[in-house]
């Protein structure tokens, strides 16, 4: 007689027989992947280890052991109508990376179940691949299986394979769970559908690479991946119909049972909703308590799609508000032993869980009264498809997830036009991004943060440490308040304090890392100052979770803080060197200050000559070089005027102020982060110098780090221009005297040639020269000429001529040039060069014109030089009178 052991005996018993086999056993992976694109939700025991197999990471041990929590949907439409199918599930397993392989892996599972669980062995009989003969003879000759006991199966069962990569066959363990939950046929033997015979245990043997061709190798080293449903296992143990019945679930099902006044296996309609509800609430606990959270995309939406349909589920069973945190409470009080996390996050559980509830109660009633009128409408019509614009208005309006919609209209034998639907969710998306940014009463834009409890504030501790622990108060998504962020997800973290500086004062924030003891880690790319003395640390999820009340440690980037405090520093030597320099006009007008640079803006009427950039350069080294201390001190803002601290101009400050003083050199109001001592500023360099408004310069400069880095970037440019102009840096300002010497004498060759060119394309012209109006005319057109050439020829051809127009024109390249100019008499007597130009340049397809004795334009047209030539005669007649 087996013993009945209850689910979380069998996991304890599982992980324990493995630790005696060697093995590390983990806790349960999150349901969040983490660094894996390719899955929504952890679905398999062995999903979260594949750095592991692939040998992307080390795993902590070899022989590793493990009770994965999983969650597939791929089969959601059936849970609640079967007893069979789910969509939470606790997958046990061992795990070898190169270590053990066959014959251990088939010895221990047969171990475990016979010796360990106490199950019949001849009730048990292994399966295994069609072609697997090693495996045949473990079980066969090592274990003692007759071999009219091992069944062999075809790739279909027993080969585990997934496009190209590792895989290999399997071998499945079944259990006769005997007669009385067989289909009765005589041919009924382990394969067949019936609920019978049932898997309970599949080693895979990852032994080949598929090359994605069918061909496949063996592989050096071999795993191995082992996978045991633990509700199914406890099927077995405890012999009851299905996994509803196992003790864990089984408190569930009569939970919600009790909250219906119903009783299970009484009704098979309100069946249906009772298994549904159960294993719905399991998903959503969990889910929630690995920090996912209700939204409209992503793993947000599989929980909101879960947790709606269970909410309707209630309603189908006549229970009345909210009831689904206090069924989540039996899934923690029934799994806390395994999943110790589930009661530590309770109240952030109940919470999300209660919320949302509450969010689709307030609109369910108004959508299924709507639903039941678009019904009423098809019946009419005799339409059995429901329009996508309607379902998207039910998703939209009454926050019905589409296969809810679905499962409603399932019972009446209407479906929905998907495409539809996905079109009018595409159409408010586009609709949305071009509409305008929505404000708040006070006329800026609205964000998340508005909604934040105004009593919430943060205090800034980051003067004198770069790392602090405090209490998270507020987490939001970039559209929503949340409980929890998880990997992936963008975000703002608000804590009691901080050491992170929020940008102010033209101070860029802080970046760093914020994390949790139990491995969440949050990148903060940005720290902002919101209302109400509240800080925001902006970043991303890199892993794990982080939610509201965890005690997180935030730990500033110290590099990046110390490199943002030397340029801030240098600003203020910058602005009294400044004054000291200009004039005590000079007022700071804004500043910026990152760690890679500074910024700086002052009033000041003009450009700072060279010698002036010179001496301020000078004076700000020198102080850095003279070691000044640099004290804060807190004071009112009245003594702080009386020690001469400069102030800026048209800034607020409180009763109390902090002043900066660096020496007896600068003394500055200021609340932003600075080095101890100018001697860490290092260096300091003007980059640049120039105006940005009437009244206002901008000098932008590089210290320590950032000097250097520039430094080395001039010195790769130099180098680079030095190895192209083949010489040594040392030489380069030579050479390039040099080179441009002799471009200079090659252009004026150039020039010569050019000159040549043009009169041999010209030829002898003088013959074309004729007269108009008493006025000499030479009209004509070469090749391969251009503007410049064409300009000479014409200085050329008037001094020939002695007084007249000249008109040239020259195709090249596809293109036409033409250029007119005329003499001082022909200027007399009326001539304009510039307006014949434009009188012919439309004939060549261009445009152009000019002065009265020189004009040139350009054209696409160069079959109409012959008519814009001929017509320049008609033009110049007209100009002489």
């Amino acid at each position: 007689m087996v013993e009945k052991y209850g689910v979380n005996e069998l996991r304890k018993m599982f992980l324990e027989f493995f630790e005696s086999k060697g093995h590390l056993a983990m806790k349960s992976f999150s349901l969040v992947p983490h660094n894996d694109n390719s899955l929504l939700i952890i679905n398999s025991g062995m999903a979260p280890l594949k750095p592991y197999f692939t040998g992307q990471e080390i795993p902590p041990r070899r022989r590793v052991t493990t009770c994965q929590k999983c969650i597939r949907t791929g089969d959601i439409e059936n849970v609640g109508k079967t007893a069979r199918h789910g969509t939470f599930f606790e997958m046990l397993g061992n795990f070898s990376f190169g270590d053990y392989f066959k014959k251990e892996a088939i010895a221990w599972s047969w171990e475990f179940l016979t010796e360990v669980v106490g199950l019949d062995p001849e009730r048990l009989y292994p399966s295994i691949y069609e072609e697997d003969e090693e495996a045949f003879e473990i079980w066969n000759k090592q274990q003692g299986i007759p071999a009219e006991r091992i069944f062999r199966f075809g790739k279909e069962d027993n080969f585990w394979e997934h496009g190209s990569g590792p895989c290999g066959p399997c071998s499945e363990i079944y259990y006769d769970r005997g007669e009385k939950y067989g289909c009765g046929k005589p041919g009924c033997t382990v394969g067949c559908d019936c609920d019978r015979y049932m898997e309970v245990w599949n080693n895979v043997f990852t032994q080949f690479n598929n090359d994605g061709k069918g061909n496949y190798t063996e592989l050096e080293q071999k795993n191995i991946d082992t996978g045991m449903g633990l509700e199914r296992l406890a099927v077995v143990v405890q012999d009851v119909d299905s996994i509803f019945d196992v003790d864990t679930l089984n408190a569930l099902v009569n939970r919600v049972a009790e909250m219906a006044n119903t009783t299970y296996k009484q009704d098979a309609q309100k069946d249906i909703s009772i298994r549904l509800i159960t294993d719905h609430i399991r998903s959503v606990t969990f889910m929630i308590s690995d920090g996912i959270m209700p939204s409209n995309e992503g793993r947000g939406y599989v929980l909101r799609r879960l947790l709606r349909r269970a909410a309707r589920h209630g309603r189908l069973l006549g229970i009345h508000g909210t009831f689904l945190a206090d069924l989540s409470n039996t899934v923690i009080e029934t799994s806390k032993d395994g999943y110790p996390e589930l009661d530590e996050r309770k109240a952030m559980i109940f919470k999300v869980i209660t919320e949302e509830e509450n969010k689709f109660n307030r609109t369910i009633d108004q959508g299924l009264s709507i639903l039941k009128d678009m019904e009423e409408t098809m019946q009419n019509e005799g339409k059995t498809v429901l329009d996508g614009e309607d379902a998207f208005k039910l998703y939209d309006t009454y926050g019905f997830p589409l296969d809810l919609t679905k499962e409603i209209l399932e019972e009446k034998n209407i479906t929905i036009d998907e495409d539809g639907f996905h079109a009018a969710m595409q159409k408010q998306r586009e609709m949305a991004r071009g509409a305008r940014k929505t404000t708040n009463y006070m006329g800026a834009d609205a964000t998340v943060y508005d909604a934040i409890d105004p009593a919430i504030t943060s205090t800034f501790v980051g003067y004198d440490q770069l790392t602090a622990d405090s209490n998270v108060t507020v987490l939001t998504t970039e559209s929503d308040l949340v409980e929890a962020l998880t990997e992936g997800n963008k975000g703002t973290i608000i804590v009691e304090k901080t050491p992170f500086y929020a940008t102010m004062g033209g101070q860029e924030g802080d970046i760093g890392v914020i994390s949790t003891v139990n491995g969440g880690e949050f990148e903060v790319k940005d720290t902002i100052k919101l209302k109400g003395g509240r800080v925001g640390h902006v970043g991303v999820m890199k892993k794990g979770m982080i939610a509201v009340g965890d005690v997180v440690t935030l730990k500033v980037d110290a590099n990046s803080r110390a490199l943002t405090c030397r340029n801030h520093s240098a600003t203020h030597l910058l602005h009294k060197a400044l004054r000291t320099v200009l004039g005590t006009h000079v007022e700071q007008a804004g500043s910026l200050v990152t760690p890679g640079r500074l910024r700086f803006d002052f009033t000041h009427f003009q450009a700072l000559t060279k010698d002036e950039l010179a001496q301020v350069e000078a004076i700000v080294n020198k102080e850095i070089q003279e070691a000044l201390p640099v004290i804060t001190n807190i004071m009112t803002l009245e003594d702080a005027k009386k020690t001469g601290a400069m102030a800026l101009f048209g800034e607020k400050y409180g009763d109390s102020v902090r002043v900066v003083a660096m020496g007896d050199f600068s003394t500055e109001l200021c609340g932003g982060t600075h080095v101890d001592n100018t001697n860490a500023i290092a260096s300091f360099k003007i980059l640049s110098e120039a105006g940005i408004a009437a009244g206002v310069r901008r000098i932008e400069a590089l210290t320590s780090e950032g000097l250097m880095n520039y430094y080395k970037e001039t010195e790769a440019e130099l180098e680079a221009a030095a190895s192209a102009a083949k010489t040594t840096p040392a030489n380069l300002t030579a050479k390039i005297q040099s080179l441009l010497e002799e471009i200079k004498s090659l252009h004026a060759e150039n020039e010569k040639l050019k000159d040549k060119l043009a009169k041999e394309a010209m030829g002898d012209v003088m013959d074309q020269v004729k007269e108009v109006n008493g006025v000499k005319l030479l009209a004509s057109k070469m090749s391969d000429v251009d503007m410049n050439g064409l300009r000479n020829l014409g200085d050329e051809l008037k001094q020939k001529i002695g007084e007249g127009v000249i008109v040239l024109a020259s195709v090249q390249g596809g293109k036409v040039n033409l250029m007119a100019t005329a003499t001082d008499a022909a200027l007399k007597a009326g001539a304009h060069a510039g307006n014949l130009i434009k009188a012919i340049a439309g004939l060549v397809g261009g445009g152009g014109g000019g002065r009265r004795n020189m004009a040139q334009a350009g054209g696409k047209n160069p079959a109409g030089v012959d008519e814009a030539l001929n017509k320049a005669a008609e033009v110049l007649a007209s100009q002489i009178k």
